[in-house]
């Protein structure tokens, strides 16, 4: 079985923290035991060792930095005022992973084409693996670092795959907090996006823009880290997740949506004081089942954790305690009655089909 995680912020965590993702995920916490990182973004789910042993051979890696208004804390030094800075810290992190690439090509690949997802896949075929390289591909969360839509190319060209044009509310179109359809500016770089064939990510855009993007893009379309908004007890931002009508058209279109399993997008008023025990996997597997149902069969959910992105193991469900246990999903659904082909379909093959279908040949 070969696991598809559809969203990471990886290179915002290490140069926001230091953190290496060649270590594993014990190893990651041991070190800052007693440091900012743990208290402002939870204890990493995320390393090396832990992607090899749960067979996570696929990230969606982010690019994302936020908006100064959406500033946590004088730690969160990733933010920006304006477009200019927004590209400089993209930049920046476009960066971070090509050099974790140079330096580590034992370990991490770019995944550019479909020619090289399928060098990656081909570590990942036996168990154990054989030389098992995690394959990254890279999405920019929120649009803003691109200065203006003709500057998309450069993105492209420089390794950028997908792209979601809004986190908060940017330039382009409504986000999370920040409602409202594409603007002119967000129509043209939607053109642009589909004339270089990308994928367009549907997390956080506001409804309106998301249902105008369903209409019109067309290129291919995800969701790469959204839960059902119908399942979600008290959401703080109920448009930050998908309404039933936004799942459907989706699906209709052949998207994926990668389900989220963080406490506070599975009960929205969750809050780490609650503990972890009254979340379990079977929250999450009812957010899978809930898209399959609308959906009419299992080939159009996958899973997108947004692990490390604000959240560490406190706020996950109980036996989730990183990145390598995504496969106990499968065996929850097992028990749900799902057919093995289906579990697989969920937690990789619907996200390696969407990626074989979209990316370049070469």
């Amino acid at each position: 079985m070969i696991l598809v995680d559809a969203h990471e912020d990886l290179a915002w965590n290490m140069l926001t923290f230091g953190r290496d993702y060649t270590r594993s995920a014990a190893e990651t916490r041991a070190l800052e035991a007693g440091t900012e990182a743990p208290t402002h973004n939870g204890n990493t789910l995320l390393g090396w060792e832990d992607w090899v042993r749960g067979r996570v051979a696929v990230v969606f890696a982010t690019l994302f930095a936020a908006p100064e208004r959406r500033r946590v804390g004088p730690w969160e030094t990733l933010c920006y005022r304006e477009a200019e800075e927004a590209h400089e810290l993209y930049t920046r992190q476009l960066e971070t992973y090509h050099r974790l690439v140079d330096a580590h090509p034992d370990k991490f690949r770019l995944i550019l084409s479909r020619s090289d997802l399928e060098q990656v896949l081909e570590g990942w075929r036996v168990d154990p693996p054989i030389d098992p390289r995690v394959g990254l591909v890279v999405l920019m969360e929120g649009a803003d670092g691109v200065r203006e839509p003709g500057e998309l190319e450069e993105w492209f060209q420089r390794g950028v795959r997908i792209l979601g044009p809004a986190w908060a509310g940017t330039r382009y179109a409504g986000g999370t907090g920040d409602p409202g359809p594409f603007t002119d500016e967000g129509l043209a770089l939607l053109q642009v996006m589909a004339e270089l064939g990308m994928i367009l990510d549907l997390s956080h855009l506001a409804e309106q823009a998301a249902l105008q993007a369903l209409d019109s893009y067309p290129g291919p379309i995800v969701a790469s880290h959204c839960n059902a908004r119908t399942l979600i007890p008290n959401p703080k931002y109920p448009e930050r997740h998908l309404s039933d009508g936004a799942i459907r058209l989706l699906a209709e279109r052949g998207g994926v949506i990668g389900i989220v399993p963080y406490n506070r997008f599975l009960v929205g008023d969750w809050r780490p004081s609650d503990g972890r025990e009254r979340i379990g996997l079977d929250m999450v597997v009812a957010q899978i089942d809930h898209i399959c149902q609308i959906a009419g069969d299992a080939a159009h959910v996958g899973l997108g954790t947004d692990f490390d992105g604000g959240f560490g193991v406190e706020a996950v469900p109980t036996g989730l305690d990183t990145v390598a246990d995504l496969r106990l999903i499968g065996d929850a659904l097992h028990a749900r009655g799902y057919a093995p082909e289906d579990v697989q379909a969920i937690l990789g093959d619907n996200w390696l089909n969407l990626l074989r279908g979209s990316l370049p040949e070469s």
